[in-house]
């Protein structure tokens, strides 16, 4: 592991709410805190730039472009530019002392772009695959960008982190069906929309029928067997980060739960966890 950053270094603000950003601060080793709050302000920067306040889509597309332009510039050595001196001062930092792969932050930006320009145009994808492929450049980065900053390289524990990641990633699809419906984000597939004889018009009536029902089960399963796959990787990792992982993991298939408890009623209405769920996801992640 690399030796601690001087405290004379740029610091990150802390990590709050970013929804794509698995990671309990409080169990994570000191030395890291840094390198995962610059991490982190760089994405939360990013995803507002793409989803918050009024700007229309042609403005958060040249936002983000002007954004992609200055990651690279950083990293490639530059100083950087005053207006974004805050997210990026620290994560050039970060990209210097810890070697951080470049492509896998330029991934979450080509991710945030892509739901721009889907959004805008009210556009579907046509199957798994293509969904698949939008999770490995919005989900899978942060755990690679993780499992980096612990010194993990090999390819299982990445393939088994990649698993978690696009989980993480499918439950909140999942889970926010009532918001994103509406706001023209379709993440059910066209394929197993076609599957389950469910229509675009059905589903943005948010009327549960019994297929719209299978549709979600289905969907929620698939989930699930992306999780199963991933969960070797928290016997890998020892001490904080597989405990951190752990109830990362917990967290997220506690929501399944929540989903599928529902049979199908997350077209309409958006569950949450609470302080209640906490006791039964630490029991669980004992007994992973």
């Amino acid at each position: 592991m690399n030796t601690p950053a001087p405290s004379s270094s740029p610091q990150a603000a802390p990590v709050t709410h970013y929804e794509n950003f698995p990671v309990a601060s409080w169990l994570c080793p000191a030395p890291l805190r840094q390198p995962i709050a610059a991490i982190y302000a760089f994405a939360r920067a990013a995803d507002d730039l793409a989803d918050e306040g009024t700007a229309t889509p042609a403005q958060r597309l040249q936002q983000l472009q002007a954004y992609r332009s200055e990651l690279h510039a950083t990293a490639g050595g530059q100083p950087p530019a005053p207006h974004w001196a805050h997210i990026f001062a620290p994560l050039q930092h970060q990209l210097q002392q810890r070697q951080l792969p470049v492509g896998l932050l330029d991934d979450l930006l080509s991710a945030f772009i892509q739901d721009i320009e889907k959004t805008r145009d009210g556009a579907t994808y046509a199957d798994r695959e293509a969904l698949l492929d939008y999770c490995r450049r919005s989900a899978n980065p942060v755990g690679r960008l993780l499992l980096h900053l612990y010194g993990v390289h090999d390819a299982q524990a990445l393939a088994h982190s990649d698993a978690i990641c696009t989980a993480l990633q499918l439950i909140n699809f999942w889970q926010d069906l009532s918001e994103d419906i509406p706001r023209q984000r379709h993440y059910l597939t066209d394929a197993d929309c076609q599957r389950w004889a469910v229509t675009r018009q059905e589903l943005a009536r948010q009327q549960v029928t019994p297929a719209i029902q299978k549709l979600i089960a289905d969907n929620a399963a698939w989930a699930r067997a992306s999780m199963q796959k991933g969960l070797p990787l928290v016997h890998r990792l020892p001490g904080r980060i597989g405990w951190e992982l752990r109830l990362v993991v917990q967290g997220g298939l506690r929501v399944l739960d929540r989903v599928e408890a529902q049979q199908g009623a997350s077209l309409h209405t958006r569950r949450t966890l609470g302080k209640a769920d906490l006791p039964r996801m630490l029991w669980r992640a004992l007994w992973m």
